[in-house]
């Protein structure tokens, strides 16, 4: 459905007379590649393209005819939510999360799922969060049959609004689905725009429109010729002058003859196919004929010729008037599933609960949560933390389990673009230096110096702490 009209397919329709041609297949006329989707990968290449709404689609189609301009968004059978800032007409990211049911402090339904997933892998990444601790749900029930209700009971001393972004952050709520619009033309992987597809389908129908009503033009214009030669075969009694004939040949010819006075009135040469059907008209039709009737059938057909070339001369309100006609008959039937809303990707360390005391053990050396020693502070496991050394070396780090960090550690925290440590070291010759600054770029795990090399650390402070 998304290949053009060739030379070939025109060259079948001007030629095509309604008789001994196999009748063609036309393409697809609304945009099926939009409205399905499509994906699939290949050695260096992958394509993903998200459905579409039709009824959206129909009417952008419409707006293009019309020189108008519009913006398609995707729309997926399983409803949910969808964040379409960064879609970039088929070729960026959108988000999409779970439709979730919060009216009842103490417990969560959620409705509809993203696209991509199912209720089993949504129960499936729920049930791992909360064994890793991330979501406070202490029951799980699916109640799923034709729509999607899948139950979670909350804890005790947890309420829905404290659950719902983490049902995002650490589970399959939220997903984010990177679209490529790449596909094959002129034998060849491109990657076009939603809009550039749309585009050429409109394009392609009206090739296709106007194919039907050259093709329609062409049978109906056979037909009204077979209906004048009947009409003046029947009415001036040509078939009489084949009673005297002999032979096959005499009587071809004896109807050419009769025929040919009425030539103007044809239109177009009379070939030996068309006196074999006229022959073959048999002895009760050409009795019964009725003139009335031939004559009103004849002048449909002129009046349904005249609408067709009108037609062809105004082929864009003829589309036009075509896919409003779709709509009218299916629009309702493919109204909008998936909401569009502007929301942002949650950070799960922002929505992770700091609900795990961090120690340290300074006898051995050794910070961590799983650290016999004194508290800190509570962290999640997804924070990052500064620490400071005796020795004036510092590194960020990831949430530890147990770390050596060496004894006498002169600072552990949060790690802050905006604080200002304070150093006072002395170098070889015993020269003492003050120095003031921020810790805003760093590699995780990498350790740096306060001080110089071959300088002794006297002093640290922070802007908190008392000064120097």
């Amino acid at each position: 459905h998304e290949v053009l009209f060739n030379k070939e397919l025109t060259e079948y329709i001007d030629s095509y007379d309604g008789r001994n041609q196999e009748p063609i297949v036309f393409p697809a006329k609304i945009p099926i590649l939009l409205t399905q989707g499509a994906e699939g990968i290949a050695v260096g290449m992958s394509t993903r393209i998200l459905p579409h709404n039709l009824t959206e689609l129909l009417n952008a189609e419409i707006a293009y005819l019309r020189d108008q301009t519009t913006q398609l968004y995707p729309d997926f059978p399983t409803g949910g939510k969808i964040d379409v800032s960064g879609y970039q007409d088929g070729n960026g990211k959108v988000l999409v999360r779970a439709k979730i049911d919060t009216k009842d402090p103490k417990r969560i339904i959620i409705r509809e799922i993203p696209y991509g997933t199912t209720t089993e892998s949504l129960i499936s990444s729920i049930e791992d969060a909360i064994r890793k601790n991330k979501v406070k749900v202490s029951a799980i029930q699916d109640y799923t049959a034709e729509h999607v209700e899948i139950e979670l009971k909350l804890a005790r001393g947890v309420y829905s609004e404290d659950v719902v972004e983490t049902l995002y952050a650490f589970t399959e709520c939220e997903v984010s689905i990177s679209a490529q619009f790449m596909l094959i033309q002129d034998n060849k992987p491109r990657v076009l725009s939603v809009t550039e597809v749309l585009q050429q389908n409109v394009d392609q129908l009206i090739n296709i429109l106007t194919a039907e009503l050259r093709l329609e033009k062409n049978k109906l214009k056979e037909r009204l010729h077979a209906r004048t030669l009947e009409q003046l075969f029947i009415e001036n009694r040509i078939y009489k002058v084949i009673e005297e004939q002999t032979t096959n040949e005499d009587i071809h010819t004896s109807v050419h003859e009769g025929l040919s006075p009425y030539s103007d009135e044809i239109g177009r040469d009379v070939t030996e196919e068309d006196i074999e059907t006229l022959l073959k008209i048999p002895i009760r039709r050409i009795s019964l004929y009725d003139i009335q009737r031939a004559q009103k059938e004849m002048r449909e057909i002129r009046k349904r010729l005249r609408e067709i070339n009108k037609h062809l001369k105004q082929i864009i309100p003829y589309a036009i008037d075509f896919l409003e006609g779709i709509l009218d008959r299916y629009g309702t039937q493919f109204a909008r599933r998936t909401e569009i809303e502007s929301f942002s990707k949650i950070d799960v360390r922002q929505a992770a609960k700091r609900d795990i005391k961090l120690r340290y053990d300074s006898k051995n050396g050794y910070l961590g949560y799983a650290v016999n020693g004194e508290s800190l502070f509570e962290i999640s496991q997804y924070d990052r933390i500064l620490v400071i050394r005796k020795d004036g070396t510092y590194s960020v780090i990831d949430t530890p389990d147990k770390l050596f960090v060496g004894r006498g550690m002169l600072h552990c925290g949060f790690i802050n673009e905006e604080e200002i440590y304070n150093v006072v070291y002395k170098d070889k010759k015993g020269f003492a230096y003050i120095k003031r600054c921020h810790i805003q770029k760093f590699i995780l795990n990498k350790v740096y110096n306060l001080n110089p090399e071959n300088t002794k650390l006297l002093k640290f402070t922070t802007v908190s702490e008392k000064k120097i």
